[in-house]
């Protein structure tokens, strides 16, 4: 096996090699940084590395398997990137940053503390764009993270580093976070596969914990590995007042969705999907027929009034939360956060108080015509992915409360963060015609997290992806 094959490994492929003593934990890490040091100068995925400590870590996790009945954890040796944003005690955690670039973390959050008690080591932290209100991954003080499959690509955002080391293959799993999409939609620019889990599914941080849009959830290249992670992650915290009990374990043997009923919509009512979008998302609709389920088209009766209550909703939580630091940093500020803070200053709480109303309105809907299906379909994003530039044009966040900004019109995620009890997967669908990937989202009943991995499984199975060398990025200079 290459050293890039290693790389490649799935975290449960590692495990069983790792049980079997066919392989370490030292030389997946060895692998993984060879990997590293040859590829990011090109994809910029990390912000800061540990290899000594994650080497150091290594060695004990194969003494655990070494040793004769030794006990070993779910996911003893398992390399695991986090991203920017996560406090780890005695770390930086600058959130993409100036302002933050010397932060020490006091804490460590509650699911990044569960996957280190798993025996998953963390030899890198994951570029986000600044304190992670982007759909692309830049900003002033790490620049710009590109797409693995095109570097004149974004890899998405906020989670982008995340996603974008597991399509280059410089990490096993990620952490994400998810407010708007940031973990979707970077799993869809980057082709990888991410989970929103439901709202209070998963530990939050103090604070957003009772914004409902915002979730914690994991990012990897397989399904499998994606529902080991998050049974890790996931269940009630007495921390976090928000967490449902009891802890859901999505089951490691999923079962047959044939006979299921599916429905489907290209566009949610409004977005405007390009033709290879809309091509891999019919795709993925006849994979599904063909493994004997019945799907239909739903007419979807939204209009860009969710686009406009659900910045209202993000506005007045989390742009006013960054109000008081652009009056004191502005100047440190990359201009999409500093134009966030500034329109989070003018929301009102009537504007608030209107975007329940609408997300009471869009599930008035939802609900019942899910009770016709057992999960629902649509494309992650309506196009593969914007181009990875600095320069990106952030003047549409000042749109003085009256629509989504432009920048964000692409990503058909953020309905789904309004729903918020609604799990969501995003999967590989296939390719645009830039070489970028482009991604599905299998959205469940509300906290029916199962029903979703179950339909994702199927599906993987029937499109299998990165399973072969033919199938992975071939990572040049950018131009």
């Amino acid at each position: 096996m290459s050293y890039e094959d290693t790389c490649y490994l799935t975290a449960t492929e590692a495990l069983k090699l790792f049980k079997r003593r066919k392989l370490s934990p030292v030389e997946l890490m060895q692998a993984i940084i060879k990997r590293t040091e040859k590829v990011e100068p090109v994809i910029n995925a990390f912000t800061e590395t540990f290899f000594e400590e994650a080497l150091a870590q290594a060695k004990k996790s194969e003494a655990r398997y070494m040793r004769k009945g030794g006990r070993t954890r779910a996911l003893e040796g398992i390399p695991l990137a986090i991203k920017d944003e996560v406090p780890v005690k005695g770390k930086r955690c600058t959130a993409g940053s100036l302002i933050l670039k010397d932060d020490i973390a006091e804490y460590t959050a509650v699911f990044a503390q569960r996957l280190f008690n798993a025996g998953a080591i963390c030899h890198a932290r994951t570029a986000t764009p600044e304190f992670c209100c982007a759909a692309v991954t830049t900003s002033r003080l790490w620049g710009t993270t590109r797409n693995p499959w095109n570097p004149n690509f974004t890899s998405g955002g906020s989670s982008g580093g995340s996603a974008a080391s597991l399509a280059a293959g410089t990490t096993t799993l990620a952490t994400g976070s998810d407010i708007g999409g940031s973990i979707r939609i970077p799993a869809s620019c980057s082709g990888v596969v991410g989970f929103k889990p439901p709202y209070g599914r998963v530990p939050e941080m103090a604070g957003f914990n009772l914004d409902y849009y915002c979730h914690e959830g994991p990012l990897a290249r397989t399904i499998a590995d994606t529902a080991l992670m998050e049974n890790v992650i996931a269940g009630p915290h007495p921390t976090d007042i928000a967490t449902i009990k009891p802890k859901l374990r999505i089951p490691e043997k999923l079962k047959s969705i044939r006979g299921w009923r599916i429905g489907y919509s290209l566009d949610l009512g409004f977005f405007k999907p390009t033709p290879d979008v809309r091509e891999n998302t019919l795709r993925a609709v006849e994979t599904f027929r063909s493994m004997g389920c019945t799907v239909e088209e739903v007419q979807v009766p939204w209009d860009e009034s969710c686009a406009k209550a659900a910045w209202d909703h993000l506005s007045h939580l989390f742009g006013a939360s960054l109000g008081p630091i652009e009056k004191k940093h502005g100047d440190l500020m990359t201009d999409y956060a500093r134009a966030f803070a500034i329109e989070g200053r003018k929301s009102k709480a009537i504007d608030f108080v209107n975007a329940t109303d609408k997300a009471g309105e869009m599930y008035s809907f939802f609900g019942p015509m899910m009770e016709n299906y057992d999960v629902f379909l649509c494309p992650t994003t309506a196009k593969p992915a914007e181009k990875a530039n600095p320069k990106f044009d952030y003047a549409s966040y000042k749109t003085a409360g009256k629509s989504m900004p432009d920048s964000l019109k692409w990503c058909m995620t953020f309905p789904f963060n309004t729903l918020s009890r609604c799990p969501v997967l995003s999967v590989p669908s296939g390719f645009g015609k830039n070489g970028v990937p482009t991604g599905l989202q299998i959205v469940g009943k509300t906290f029916d997290d199962v029903s979703v991995f179950r339909a994702a499984a199927a599906f993987e199975k029937k499109s299998p992806w990165l399973h072969d060398r033919k199938h992975r990025p071939v990572i040049k200079a950018n131009k």
